[in-house]
């Protein structure tokens, strides 16, 4: 339910002066982040803004430890994609160790854990976070928008949301060791293997769950032919796309190459070798915010900046490799008439498209005897660097690591999925707030539109709060009587509205 406080801004320079709205917290987001907006006299939008007002430093503190702890701490960023985490450094490290093939096993039993990973994100973001405002209406009754106003309403919608998500978690439980914050992967392979009394009690429920996931997409579908003004509408922002794809251009969530496109869908970079995502992304820091802004560097960062995650990797691939969802793909392609389809309410649809590929490559995976073999572990020439890159449920993820002689870690540097769409969610807000709050009593419902729009991305803002350079972060000691008595750091120019902590 979205909340605001309102406050009275300095004068502009034209004798106005710019009323303060924040929408502090964000809700049904993994994670803590605001909304600031400033209004002038007229109830015009001059300003809206996107904030991540946690500081966590992960990148820091992963340093001096040995590089064999780090798929296992690298989780603690977050309780939602953990294994998205995991694997991406797991990644990483197989380069370090030498293990730049893996057995069949390891890979198969990695790409398992990952489909799951895939599909119980995907439905939990759908079917708890999303649906409410899709079923009900953006400025519905805020009492009815939760998971319980859900099952009251639409019992069995509830109910498939909630067995999808099981599904994909026992996924990961016999994979990873636990639902959650597990240690299947290790740097060069796996820890164990699957037995065939497992994949035989997974497969009795695979099949139901392909099916719950295609009646998720005609869900979705149905939405967007009821009202295709807003949804193909809402918030849209043109801008480059980023994933990787894999061999032959098909949609791959855990291995392949870099490929960016700009707004119109032509190529702009084509596979990128993952060693060297630095040549084809730069980062920079905004005073407002500890959430980095990713930007193409050919480009700049006023152009160069993009999408990822399901709306981008649906149209930055030329196929998906399992049927039922290639075919949903091309259905979604018609839909852009030939065009990019921008429209963040999209990412729902490309989303559930996503779950249902994640579903029928379980099947798949399941049906291979790779997933009970024995060997799980394989090691080479040793290396001081390596880079791992995945595409989580929220989009591309980029590990990188250095390790020096005593196995230590001496850099870590992540640029994760919700950094990557830092500039494309700011834009939504920012469309949003002009398309239906300039002028506007400002109701609940009228500021959940806003949620929304950011709810689209299903941003992990725990993860994305990393540093690059000088934090906006300023540290103060006071005495008793509230006397500042020592300062340290750099507090960003405007730390009141970024929501900065003290």
């Amino acid at each position: 339910m979205a909340t605001a406080d309102f406050a009275l801004e300095t004068a502009t320079s034209d004798g106005g002066s710019l009323r303060r709205v924040a929408i502090d917290p964000l809700s049904r987001v993994e994670g803590h982040g605001k909304v600031t907006l400033l209004l002038d006299e007229a109830g015009q939008v001059r300003q809206a803004r996107l904030h991540i007002v946690e500081f966590r430093g992960f990148e820091k503190f992963i340093q001096g430890r040995p590089y064999w702890e780090v798929p296992v701490m690298v989780q603690r960023l977050c309780g939602i994609c953990p294994v998205s985490h995991h694997l991406a450094a797991a990644k990483a490290l197989d380069h370090i160790v030498g293990a730049d093939d893996l057995p069949p096993t390891a890979e198969k039993l990695r790409r398992l854990m990952h489909a799951g990973q895939i599909l119980q994100s995907h439905a939990l973001h759908f079917f708890h976070l999303s649906s409410p405002d899709l079923l009900f209406g953006f400025a519905s009754d805020a009492t009815r928008r939760n998971l319980v106003g859900i099952a009251a309403a639409h019992p069995e919608i509830a109910r498939q949301g909630v067995l999808l998500r099981r599904f994909g978690q026992e996924i990961i439980r016999l994979t990873a060791g636990k639902r959650v914050h597990g240690t299947g992967a290790i740097p060069g392979g796996v820890n164990r293997a699957l037995s065939r009394e497992e994949r035989a009690a997974l497969l009795g429920e695979i099949y139901q769950v392909i099916a719950w996931s295609r009646q998720a997409v005609q869900l979705v579908k149905r939405l967007h032919a009821a009202d295709p003004e807003l949804y193909d509408h809402f918030g849209t922002c043109r801008s480059n796309l980023l994933s990787i794809v894999g061999a032959g251009g098909v949609l791959d969530f855990y291995d392949g190459r870099l490929r960016a496109r700009d707004a119109d869908g032509r190529l702009l970079a084509d596979a990128v070798h993952i060693r060297n995502y630095a040549d084809l992304i730069s980062e920079e820091v905004k005073s407002w915010s500890y959430m980095k802004f990713p930007f193409l560097t050919a480009i700049g960062p006023q152009e160069g900046w993009y999408k990822v995650g399901p709306l981008a990797r649906m149209q930055n691939c030329d196929a998906i490799a399992t049927p039922l969802a290639e075919a949903e793909r091309r259905e979604f392609i018609a839909h852009g008439g030939g065009r990019i389809v921008h429209a963040p309410l999209a990412y729902h649809w490309a989303r559930m498209v996503e779950m249902l590929h994640a579903a029928e490559a379980i099947k798949d995976l399941l049906h291979d005897d790779d997933l009970s073999g024995s060997e799980l572990r394989s090691s080479g020439t040793r290396h001081h660097e390596g880079v791992g890159v995945i595409e989580a449920p929220r989009g591309t993820l980029i590990h990188h690591y250095r390790v020096d002689d005593d196995d230590l870690v001496t850099m870590c540097n992540l640029i994760v999925s919700t950094t990557h769409n830092n500039q494309p969610m700011n834009e939504a807000v920012r469309r949003v707030a002009q398309r239906y709050l300039n002028g506007q009593e400002l109701t609940e419902g009228l500021l959940n539109h806003i949620e929304v729009a950011i709810r689209c991305f299903d941003p992990c803002l725990s993860c994305a709060t990393h540093a690059l350079g000088r934090m906006p972060l300023q540290l103060e000691l006071q005495d008793a009587s509230g006397r500042v008595v020592a300062r340290q750091g750099t507090a960003p120019t405007d730390l009141s509205s970024a929501g900065g902590r003290a």
